[in-house]
């Protein structure tokens, strides 16, 4: 059956529906950032570990009442102009004579109606900084928040919002100290850990839910930009976005977001920004009202089994594949390059592209970085090599237009050992169609038998094959004898691929295997 991701940000007023689908976001986007003027928050942090000794507890109330004070209710407007359905035979002045002049005026009149939705927030500091998800709070014109007394509700001013990570910070102006909440340290969580998640599920008061960790950094769901979530089985529902994961000593260890479900409610399946994230996000919106984040400048892939045997890496190998590398990046100044594996970032193993982004994404730029790469340059055993880095700030995805239909230039050739795909010279026009950077150079696919081995790993029309056996391909002669010369049961090719979402393209390796259909 299809799983489904839900959101829980705008639960109506006044009527219980059905959760929103998630929206895909869009990484690095700030959507709304004050200027640099607002003061630190003064939070309290405790990153001691749990004590994990084997105990029963009979009530979890002392740390309901420990937590409950700092759980607010968010209460956001936004104004919706819609154009009213419009009967297409009333734009004839002809049958407008016999309905009335007024009927097509009337249909075609914008309307404006205003949407009032609740999620919860949690405060973190007694001066009133408070933190949500991103989606409560995303488009609201007015945004007002109230305290679990119930004796006011405050006008907040949305000091940042970041999208890749669906946080957003908020500040009130109260007379009074605000119960500010602990702040664990969401890095000392283990699978197995009792935690309490806390909110206003379908706008029925506060209330509590108890179950445990059931996973770390969770990812890959296209919820956000960079994830890393905390699992839970503690029941979320629409109306606990933004809402307090706490542990069993009520400490601050994530912000709910949302949950995997069928039917729209909880099953048992939710996520958690971790408080680690989310408090690296708010001191940078509070600070420099915009998230800036570390950029080494590669293009990454997984690290397969068939790419470690054609990288000669042993079979237990993990890390992270360099397809490419950005010109005058910080990755080229630091000599990294194109099939280097990057197996840890300052001492931590990474093990996958999304883990390797994460990591890097979370240092300021302009830090320097040490990188372990195992560096294959011939048959042998590849070499261990320490790099020292200085990132640099991640920029907006460049947009790009990418041509549609295969290139018609002369010279069309196909290869031997790469059997079904057709190749031609990367020509100007080619270029224009297919949207391909001048600094990129080799032969292009016009063609691939969709039954073919290379189709089967990925390799389609459009793509620019760069190497093969990691020889250059300059044209489609290149490709042709390369093609030819590469008679072993498995071809490693390197190859620039156009992009869905406009952006430059970027450049992996495919490890095509002739064994099959033979």
């Amino acid at each position: 059956m299809k799983r489904t991701l839900k959101r829980f940000a705008r639960l109506p007023l006044g009527r219980l529906a059905a959760p929103l689908l998630v929206a895909f976001a869009l990484p690095g986007q700030i959507l709304w950032a004050a200027p640099k003027a607002n003061s630190p928050p003064r939070l309290t942090v405790d990153d001691s570990p749990l004590p994990r000794e084997l105990k029963v507890a009979t009530s979890f109330a002392p740390v309901v009442k420990k937590v409950a004070p700092s759980v607010v209710n968010i209460y956001s407007t936004m104004v919706i102009h819609e154009r009213q359905f419009q009967n297409p035979l009333l734009s004839d002045p002809f049958l407008r004579h016999f309905f009335g002049d007024d009927s097509g005026q009337q249909q075609n009149q914008a309307r404006t109606r205003r949407e009032e939705s609740l999620g919860s927030g949690v405060v973190v500091s007694p001066d009133g900084y408070i933190l949500t998800a991103n989606h409560v709070v995303e488009g609201a014109e007015t945004v007002k928040v109230a305290l679990s007394d119930g004796e006011k509700e405050f006008d907040a001013k949305v000091i940042g919002t970041d999208r890749a990570t669906d946080v957003a910070v908020l500040k009130i102006e109260a007379k009074k100290t605000l119960p500010a909440i602990t702040i664990a340290d969401s890095e000392k969580l283990e699978v197995g850990d009792l935690v309490l998640a806390v909110g206003n599920p379908f706008a029925v008061g506060q209330t509590v839910t108890m179950g445990i960790v059931s996973a770390l950094g969770r990812g890959g769901f296209g919820i956000t930009g960079y994830e890393n979530f905390i699992q839970t089985d503690a029941a979320i529902n629409p109306g606990n976005s933004g809402g307090a994961l706490v542990d069993a000593e009520g400490r601050l260890v994530g912000i709910n977001t949302a949950i995997l479900s069928r039917s729209g409610g909880n099953m048992g399946v939710g996520f958690a920004v971790p408080i680690n994230m989310a408090r690296s996000v708010m001191e940078s919106l509070i600070e420099y009202g915009k998230v800036t984040r570390g950029y080494l400048g590669i293009h990454i892939q997984p690290l397969t089994p068939d790419l470690a045997k054609e990288f000669h890496l042993p079979d237990e190998s993990s890390g992270v594949l360099v397809g490419g590398v950005d010109a005058n990046s910080a990755a080229e100044k630091a000599g990294l390059k194109d099939g280097d594996v990057v197996v840890a970032v300052n001492g931590k193993k990474v093990s996958d592209p999304r883990n390797l982004q994460l990591v890097i994404t979370q240092i300021p730029p302009h830090s320097k970085v040490e990188l372990k790469v195992l560096r294959s340059e011939g048959s042998g055993r590849p070499s261990e090599k320490t790099l020292l880095a200085t990132l640099g700030e991640l920029p907006e995805e460049a947009m790009g237009g990418t041509g549609q239909g295969a290139p018609s230039g002369h010279g069309q050739s196909g290869m031997d050992s790469l059997d079904g795909v057709e190749v031609t010279d990367l020509d100007a026009k080619a270029r224009r169609q297919f949207g391909v950077p001048a600094n990129i150079h080799g032969a292009i696919v016009t063609n691939v038998d969709p039954d073919s081995n290379s189709a089967q790993v990925g390799l389609k029309q459009g793509d620019v094959v760069l190497e093969i056996d990691r020889h250059l391909v300059r044209s489609a002669d290149d490709a042709e004898t390369l093609s030819e010369k590469a008679t072993g049961d498995h071809i490693l090719l390197r190859v620039w691929s156009p992009t869905e979402n406009g952006a430059s393209g970027a450049t992996h390796y495919l490890v095509v295997d002739n064994t099959k259909h033979k």
